[in-house]
């Protein structure tokens, strides 16, 4: 090669790197590269094809003379697949031909027929950088043999020139390009999570893809609960209004593609083909559309569509675009969602909290009134802006002082219950029984205070006590003198027999009436020892000869009935520390209970056993009708009655005792079921010791 071709050669490649260098946008280096080789190659057009590192095409640029067409990308793409730049590519090197009609490898299409442009002469070259192909570089002339070995070297020298800037252009394009998307989908999060209000919500995530995606219309359709079906929910836009509530059936159109597919489509010119298509866009005149899924942990429960780019193309980045934003979305309607549950209950709550018949106050965990019901307000004569301004322990009659609640035990959502009265703004006190639990209210832990007016119940047992007083106190003489006589009455060993007829019903009248005697007893016990008396004259005595008198006791009554009474009780005992009249009388009433509620022929057991070192157990047991576990924690209640024993009658006080006076004895009483049926009555009575029978 000449001197002066020499620098000439140099001179254009110093030129074309120049030129080439001083840009950073992709179509601009492009256009330049072209425009080089054009003009100091020849030729009529050219193309250039830039390839990712998977080696697919991602942007191209055409030139006729001086006009640029841009767009080509699909055009260009089939021919990177079958044609000239494909062979270049796939080769690693360049190609000459002289002549397109005569070369297999150039893709023949219906302009080159001969009597449109006929014949031409093509070169096309890779473009190199790091050792990788990031383009092809392809000039056309419309006369064959127009090009020769020459043009192909300068050609190849103009490449290899633009390979790097190529390379440069089109990362710093990629980077410019993932930056546009993270601010889009930045500035979305911002923008979409701003709210919880769903039309709201709603409103910012179309606005947000309107103006990231620069299209005309946007809109929203939801996945109906149920049906399956996608709701369109909001849209915003040219002809916006067309599109809200219409539905498409679950799995139909291009909603059904998204569905299946699980990711978004772009339909660069949209086909009205089917049913569900038509009826969605009537009204609306689409040309081109992009579809993203609205997913929330891993289900689509929506959809996001874009209608008619302003420029008439989608960006290559927009199904990214609206992907993301469909991510987000999908996280904020759920959330918002939730949020309107949460309001709606709250509302229902409220409501509720209202109309309840009982008075309710909200309080914080330190007692600090919050919210109280129209009932609290009438019951307690205050308005509702003075209770917030209360302790609720300033509604207690007793006073703060003998408050003797632990606010630390009450936040563990379980529901506690005691009785007191309740301080109205009138100085009055309302015995109330209170219901106080754990409760979630505004976000935050809080305490509910149920009062309920029980004066009437309060009235009631007042009369019932006093009932219950006149019967023990104007009884027990009448029934002493009666059981006096009785005993007169009684014949002597030797003179049994005289009448046998009139002893036996002498000695029903006399267990009668000590039954009688004993009920009343009871009475008079549960009063005293309910308020606070001490009515046991305890000390060191045998357990077996108290069992054995409460067997001879109810003996009569059982045997009446053909019930075997079955006595289970060691003779080694150690002795009990007990009042032996007052435990004589509480097995006496487990006996005749369990005589009771024991079927004719029926078999009743009593015994006792060392429980440990310091108590012994007695227990009885019956193979009778059991108690239904609802009503085991009521039995030992004053005055409580079975609801399934109809046919049995009595007061129910006699358990009440039995309670009471085990617990005055430091021992415990409780029920459990025996199997298959029946019922088992264990009560525990301190050992004597000998501190205890010094004292």
């Amino acid at each position: 090669m000449a001197k002066d071709q020499t620098n000439s050669l140099l001179e254009l490649l110093y030129r074309v790197s120049r030129e080439v260098a001083t840009a950073l946008d992709l179509r601009t280096v492009l256009q330049r590269v072209l425009y080089a080789a054009i003009d100091n190659v020849g030729g009529e057009r050219g193309s250039i094809v830039v390839m990712d590192d998977d080696g697919k095409p991602v942007d191209s640029v055409i030139v006729y003379g001086r006009r640029i067409h841009d767009d080509t990308t699909q055009q260009l793409r089939v021919t990177v697949e079958r044609g000239l730049a494909g062979w270049v590519v796939r080769n690693r090197k360049a190609a000459l031909l002289p002549d397109t009609s005569q070369d297999r490898r150039w893709l023949r299409r219906p302009d080159d027929a001969i009597q449109k442009t006929g014949a031409k002469s093509a070169i096309c070259v890779p473009l190199l950088a790091r050792e990788k192909i990031v383009g092809v570089l392809t000039l056309v002339h419309s006369i064959p043999n127009a090009f020769n070995e020459n043009h192909l070297q300068l050609m190849q020298a103009i490449a290899d020139q633009a390979g790097v800037a190529v390379l440069n252009a089109r990362l710093y394009t990629e980077s410019q390009r993932q930056a546009r998307v993270m601010t889009a989908l930045a500035d979305g999060a911002v923008t979409i999570n701003a709210s919880l209000q769903m039309q709201d919500v709603f409103q910012r995530i179309l606005n947000q893809t309107i103006q990231a995606l620069q299209v005309e219309t946007v809109a929203l359709a939801l996945r109906e609960k149920g049906s399956g079906d996608f709701v369109f929910r909001a849209a915003t836009g040219k002809d916006a209004g067309n599109l809200v509530d219409r539905r498409v059936p679950a799995g139909q159109g291009l909603i059904g593609k998204v569905l299946k597919d699980r990711r978004g489509i772009v339909i660069p010119a949209i086909k009205k083909s089917t049913m569900s298509e038509r009826a969605i866009f009537e009204g609306i005149d689409s040309k081109a559309i992009a579809m993203a899924p609205i997913q929330a942990q891993g289900k689509i429960i929506g959809v996001l569509e874009a209608i008619n780019p302003i420029s008439g193309i989608f960006d290559p980045d927009a199904l990214l675009v609206m992907t993301g934003i469909g991510s987000l979305a999908g996280s904020t309607i759920q959330n918002a969602e939730l949020f309107e549950r949460v309001e709606e209950t709250q509302k229902r709550y409220y409501e509720l909290f209202n109309d309840s018949i009982d008075p309710i106050l909200i309080s914080d965990l330190s007692g600090n009134i919050l919210e109280a019901n129209r009932q609290a307000i009438t019951l307690s004569g205050y308005t509702a802006e003075e209770l917030r301004q209360f302790d609720v322990r300033k509604l207690h009659a007793d006073g703060a002082e003998r408050f003797d609640i632990d606010f630390d035990e009450l936040e563990d959502y379980q529901l506690h219950k005691y009785e007191t009265g309740l301080q109205t703004s009138e100085n009055e006190k309302i015995p109330v029984e209170v219901y106080v639990r754990t409760i979630d209210f505004q976000n935050d832990q809080a305490l509910q205070w149920t009062f309920r007016d029980i004066t009437e119940r309060k009235e009631l047992d007042r009369l019932r006590d006093d009932m219950a007083s006149m019967i023990y106190h104007d009884l027990r003489s009448p029934l002493a003198n009666i059981l006096s006589s009785l005993s007169m009455l009684q014949p002597n060993k030797q003179d049994a027999g005289d009448d046998d007829s009139d002893i036996a019903l002498l000695r029903i009248a006399q267990h009668s009436a000590e039954r009688i005697q004993r009920l009343v007893a009871s009475l008079l016990d549960i009063n005293r020892l309910e308020s606070g008396q001490n009515i046991l004259t305890q000390e060191s005595v045998e357990a077996f000869p108290i069992v054995q008198e409460a067997v001879e006791a109810v003996k009569p009554s059982a045997n009446s009935r053909q019930q075997t009474l079955i006595l289970n009780i060691p003779t080694d005992l150690p002795n009990i520390w007990a009042d032996a009249d007052v435990l004589r009388r509480v097995l006496i009433n487990l006996l005749e209970n369990a005589s009771k509620f024991t079927p004719q022929g029926g078999k009743i057991e009593i015994g006792a056993t060392r429980e440990d070192d310091t108590h012994i157990r007695f227990w009885v047991a019956d193979n009778g009708v059991g108690i239904a576990p609802e009503n085991r924690q009521h039995i030992f209640e004053k005055f409580a009655r079975l609801q399934n024993t109809a046919t049995v009658s009595g007061l129910g006080v006699g358990l009440a005792f039995c309670r009471l006076a085990i617990s005055a004895h430091s021992g415990q009483i409780w029920v459990e079921e025996e199997e298959p049926k029946g019922t088992r009555f264990n009560l525990t009575i301190p050992i004597s010791t000998k501190k205890e029978e010094n004292a």
